[in-house]
């Protein structure tokens, strides 16, 4: 990939740091704990990393609560540590992008102790703040994510504050210019530090309805998506006034303007709304806004062909010039091995979710314990870390079975992560798939996302191609990727049973078989292939 458009097609490895690895033994990860493990991230072949927040953070959100965005919280290490980690990924060919919280900061952020005091400080309008109604209650219905009203009084000032999210994570006020710049510092900050982007944590919060009118009743029937079931109140509404407002594009193209004084620096933008696949298409269109953008469209519990290519085809058909970015797991969903494939102990299956993710026209974030088909853990409540979680159980269980520690050695205290209990409990089930025993077993999900990155690499068509999707059964995931100098047919089997799939207007040149991943064959039927359960084709057509 030539350097002005490195970013087209990339493969981001995401690290959620508390978990990855524990150099001090605190029983948390830390900086040097990625430094460590720097030498595996590359032999995975990827092209990027996306480490989650380490700003100094009370951590309530676990980093995403920022009360100071230029420092590096103790907990994770120091300036330096982070040097040393950009240096040396730099230096293994790692590009590295980081999280930024913009749309709020934690409650302990020198700013908002300042525009809390009262209503004429210098801060006193860098957050959201509203009078209450003349019965005392809150301003408007809008509702936090993590439960109830997104309302929180401050009696200093007689006045509401606006967060989105934990009641210590209060909205800045991006209606403020000054707020604005601030921010645009902050970012150029950790330009100079020398970082290639930035994953724009929660991007469509910025903005509010300066008049704050009330969200709109949401009908039962439309009450879901990203894990917001009629269990969360949230889903209740649609989020018209308090997410998504016009003025986000303006800041977007304010932040691009900034970027692009760094050479090869990117932005991708983590998109939430009402309709999440036209907030990614607007948000990428053009050179001036973001470089690219994703969306929890495929972190639902929704999986088949139909779903994944309906899903595909609709955001081809209105990103224009626009650049996507896919995800199948992250940090705040459940596992992919237990949400798609159900727990399956079926290697193939998870192998072939992984190529599946790889092959798809964007560019993608792997999150980590992806490459070794880590499936959710099993959290008690009285084990339980995230807020999400303690507010809503049993109906959902947060984001904590995610978020376990990475297991490195399956015979080692705490499976290689630290010689001291860690902030989450290791999950017993996951020392069988830990990094040693897969490393030395040719056919383990490993290996197969090893190979499959490196044998990607040799195509480019995989990597900035069009796609085009092609009809098949109901069963079958079958596309066309495709650059002037290549055309790849590509197909999925999503299912545990054998199907077959005839290829019509094209002829096939070449069967290319990818190793660590079950390969369907041709059959003496002209263009005709078998597909075995969980089975993938590639082949070079004309």
């Amino acid at each position: 990939m030539d350097q002005i458009s490195w970013w087209k097609g990339t493969v981001i490895y995401q690290i959620y740091p508390r978990s990855l690895m524990d150099a001090n033994n605190d029983g948390i990860g830390d900086l040097q704990g990625i430094i460590s493990k720097l030498d595996y991230i590359a032999n995975l072949h990827v092209d990027a990393i996306w480490i989650s927040p380490f700003f100094k953070s009370p951590m309530n959100d676990f980093g995403y609560d920022i009360s100071d965005y230029l420092a590096v919280d103790p907990m994770f290490g120091t300036m330096n540590d982070f040097d040393e980690l950009i240096t040396k990924a730099h230096g293994l060919g790692i590009k590295v992008i980081i999280d930024q919280v913009l749309s709020h900061t934690s409650d302990q952020h020198a700013w908002f102790e300042q525009s809390r005091q009262n209503q004429t400080n210098a801060k006193q309008d860098w957050y959201v703040w509203a009078d209450p109604k003349q019965d005392g209650t809150a301003p408007n219905n809008w509702l936090a994510i993590f439960g109830g009203c997104a309302w929180e009084w401050e009696p200093r000032r007689k006045q509401y504050y606006l967060h989105n999210f934990l009641k210590s994570q209060p909205d800045l006020n991006f209606h403020n210019p000054d707020v604005r710049q601030a921010v645009l510092d902050n970012v150029e900050f950790w330009l100079k530090k020398g970082v290639d982007g930035f994953r724009l944590d929660a991007i469509t919060f910025c903005y509010h309805d300066e008049q704050l009118r009330d969200n709109p009743a949401k009908p039962a029937d439309k009450r879901q998506g990203r894990g917001f079931s009629e269990d969360n109140p949230y889903a209740y509404q649609y989020h018209y006034y308090n997410n998504t407002r016009p003025q986000t594009v303006q800041f977007i193209e304010q932040l691009r303007a900034l970027i692009d004084r760094y050479p090869n620096a990117v932005t991708l933008g983590e998109v939430s709304s009402e309709d999440s696949l036209a907030t990614m298409a607007e948000y990428t269109q053009g050179n001036e806004r973001l470089h690219m953008a994703y969306s929890f469209e495929l972190l639902t519990d929704e999986f088949s062909a139909t779903y994944i290519r309906q899903t595909v085809e609709a955001l081809e058909g209105s990103i224009g010039d626009g650049w996507p970015c896919w995800a199948i797991g992250n940090h705040d969903v459940q596992r992919v091995a237990s949400r798609w494939a159900k727990d399956s102990d079926n290697t193939d299956f998870i192998k072939m979710l992984n190529a599946l993710l790889f092959s798809l026209r964007g560019s993608i974030c792997s999150y980590q314990g992806e490459e070794l088909g880590l499936c959710e853990a099993e959290i008690e409540f009285d084990q339980l870390q995230d807020p999400f979680g303690v507010t809503f159980w049993p109906q959902f269980k947060g984001r904590d079975g995610c978020r376990t520690p990475m297991p490195w050695h399956s015979d080692q205290q705490q499976a290689g992560f630290s010689n001291k209990q860690p902030w989450l409990p290791l999950s017993p089930s996951h020392r069988q798939h830990a990094v040693n025993v897969q490393q030395t077993d040719p056919n383990s999900i490993l290996k197969s996302y090893q190979h499959f990155l490196q044998w990607r690499k040799s195509h480019q068509a995989l990597i900035e191609g069009e796609i085009e999707f092609v009809d098949a059964n109901e069963h079958i995931l079958a596309f066309i990727r495709s650059t002037a100098d290549e055309k790849l047919l590509v197909l999925f089997n999503l299912t545990e049973h054998e199907h077959q799939f005839v290829l019509e207007n094209y002829n096939i040149e070449q069967n290319l078989t990818c190793h660590g991943l079950l390969n369907g064959e041709l059959s003496e039927v002209k263009n005709c292939y078998i597909l075995p359960a969980y089975s993938c084709v590639f082949a070079k057509i004309n």
